[in-house]
């Protein structure tokens, strides 16, 4: 316990160049705190991603009530974005009392992306749902139906996940240069792959499942990042394989790079994303959401993209250059 005492907020950081402001002053120090407070009690990481998914899920379902519905709408949405940012707190802390006990696991990290999945499709229903019978912006005498599904599983399903899933891996490759592989959670698809192919699947059924879903969540990752991908591949050849640090000025540049990028992964994310809902919802607008996630954070995911991938190709043209 003389331990624990000596553990800051700081120590339960990923990074300072990864975290994003209103998670330094906000997140992290409430996730700390209850992060201490599952110590306490020796609860484990993965338990306390499983308490955030379900209060993620019960937030969701607040956000079907408008006015009419039920007149007090107004109040069960302010519960909703209360009830959300209480299970955002959750996902903070699991991460936080990992690091802070080492209790780490793969199956942890792929609760913690689960968790954030299942409040959205819970809460891309709710709002479904809500809308089925309103009228259609700026086209008078028309209501949603059943379109807005359309909509919406194109906004969840193709915008959030890509944005989400790119965001993610953008940030652990910046992590893999900042940390090294054990400061980071950046894998490769074969790795994952060779997890599910290398052991029986009776007795592992559920691991093999989780290894050859990520397996493809990350084979999507590597599909969008070509020139990364093409850079990693002569990083590994050139100085990884060889059992050789790679080259100091080399990482300087990737980082230097990389770092203003960080705050497009975190807008991309959940804080921005989340606040955006709730003001939709809280001004019975929540058609706004949609619109927002498939224009404002599109725009933001294609610059980001281009700007990594140029930074990529601008080393792997200069990487016969960096000598140690």
């Amino acid at each position: 316990m003389s331990e624990n005492k000596k553990i800051n907020v700081e120590s339960t950081y990923k990074s300072l160049d990864t975290e994003e402001w209103f998670d330094i002053h906000f997140n992290r120090p409430i996730g700390f705190w209850w992060a201490k407070f599952f110590n306490k009690f020796d609860v484990h990481p993965n338990t306390v991603t499983i308490l955030s998914i379900f209060i993620g899920a019960i937030a969701g379902v607040c956000y079907y009530f408008d006015p009419d519905v039920t007149p007090h709408w107004f109040a069960i949405n302010v519960l909703g974005c209360l009830l959300l940012t209480l299970a955002n707190f959750y996902d903070s802390a699991d991460g936080q009392l990992a690091r802070m006990t080492g209790k780490k696991s793969r199956l942890g990290r792929i609760l913690d992306g689960l968790s954030g999945d299942v409040w959205f499709y819970v809460i891309y229903i709710a709002v479904c749902l809500r809308l089925m019978d309103n009228e259609i912006p700026f086209w008078d005498g028309h209501v949603w139906s059943f379109s807005i599904f359309f909509v919406a599983a194109f906004s969840g399903m193709v915008c959030h996940r890509y944005q989400c899933s790119l965001a993610d891996y953008y940030r652990n490759i910046h992590l893999f240069f900042l940390k090294g592989e054990d400061g980071s959670e950046f894998d490769t698809s074969d790795e994952w792959r060779s997890k599910y192919k290398n052991q029986p699947w009776s007795g592992h059924l559920l691991e093999n499942l989780f290894a050859w879903g990520y397996a493809n969540y990350t084979q999507q990752q590597e599909g969008a990042t070509k020139n990364w991908q093409a850079l990693y591949k002569a990083i590994s050849e050139k100085w990884i394989k060889k059992g050789v640090n790679i080259p100091s000025a080399f990482v300087n540049d990737f980082l230097e790079g990389s770092r203003p990028l960080m705050k497009w992964t975190n807008i991309l994310t959940h804080n921005t994303r989340a606040t955006v809902l709730y003001i939709a919802c809280l001004v019975n607008l929540p058609w706004l959401y949609f619109a927002f996630e498939m224009t404002v954070l599109v725009a933001i995911l294609l610059h980001m993209r281009h700007q990594h991938e140029k930074l990529c190709k601008r080393l792997l043209e200069n990487i016969d250059n960096y000598v140690e």
